[in-house]
């Protein structure tokens, strides 16, 4: 057997997370949702409810109430056998998350943690380095999965360590020469990212210039976790009547960098490809009249179509 590559298996120490209901709502609008999905917006609600993909913010937020040092905050552990890789300039590659339990709305009188493993870290040569991560949410005391999250983290220019190339990735286009089922838009603003990063996610990168300028941006950028948060939102809403429980996995690739004000346009193909109920949704989200910034999109979904809400 092949021995396994750099880090492969290394575990972070298990971090504590908390939410409060106030979190929840503030995520719930940061990312879209509105006044027809008020089980969304309003805690006295009787379906009040996490929307599913809030477990993405705990990573970075953890237990704090407060704004977070970005860059000391994600200097946490090192992975054995790679080398230190520079997180003030990192971006998102890939994101899955699969929803095993609805989360309760509010983390209080329960401890749960993030833990956290490395399953590959890769030497892409001169564009940088790749980290992937598998991260469950989990009851500490009883050990339940509510959800887990596999992911990599892109690090800029930072490769030819001699590291592993990685294993080819597995894509999910949209089908060919099939017109979209659904289209929808959100027309982000100047404000956008400075309204989702106090979910917890401070990145500088995402709210001042010069980071950006520094990577090539040509300034700052939406967190890539918007776009994915508010395109999860859209596909729960116009497919699956904003009902959290027809959504049981989400997935997206982060191809290119979104510009606060960008109008982004997410195409959504059903395949007609149904397992147990659930049916792969294929999407892909354009920055209107320039590039893919979500690309590899799928959801397992319950689809129950433009209907609205019966919550």
């Amino acid at each position: 057997m092949s021995k396994p590559g750099p880090g492969v298996g290394f575990e972070y120490p298990p971090a504590e997370v908390s939410w409060l209901k106030r979190d929840v709502l503030l995520f719930a609008r940061s990312i879209g949702c509105t006044a027809d999905e008020l089980h969304f917006l309003y805690e006295l609600h009787p379906n009040f409810a996490v929307f599913p993909t809030y477990p993405v913010i705990l990573p970075f937020k953890k237990t704090s109430q407060e704004v977070i040092d970005f860059y000391a905050a994600e200097k946490a552990a090192k992975i054995p056998g790679v080398p230190d890789f520079d997180s003030t300039r990192v971006v998102d590659g890939e994101r899955r998350i699969q929803f095993s339990k609805p989360l309760p709305p509010t983390s209080a009188g329960r401890k749960f943690e993030i833990r956290t493993k490395v399953l590959g870290v890769y030497d892409k040569g001169r564009p940088g380095s790749v980290v992937e991560t598998q991260t469950d949410l989990v009851d500490a005391s009883t050990g339940e999965v509510y959800s887990r999250a596999t992911g990599s983290a892109f690090f800029v220019a930072q490769g030819n360590w001699g590291g592993p190339k990685g294993p080819a990735t597995v894509n999910y286009p949209p089908p060919k020469g099939k017109a979209p089922d659904v289209v929808f838009e959100d027309q982000t603003n100047r404000e956008t990212a400075l309204l989702y990063r106090l979910n917890g996610d401070y990145n500088p990168l995402h709210a001042t210039p010069e980071p950006g300028k520094k990577m090539g941006f040509g300034g700052e950028i939406i967190h890539g976790l918007y776009s994915f948060n508010s395109t999860a939102h859209l596909l729960l809403k116009n497919l699956g009547g904003s009902d959290p429980s027809n959504i049981k996995e989400y997935q997206a690739r982060f191809a290119s960098p979104v510009i606060p004000g960008d109008k982004l346009v997410t195409s959504v193909w059903r395949t007609g490809d149904v397992k147990d109920g659930w049916e792969e949704i294929r999407f892909e989200t354009k920055v209107e009249g320039k590039k893919v910034c979500l690309s590899n999109g799928r959801a397992l979904m319950k689809v129950v179509g433009a209907a609205k809400s019966k919550l």
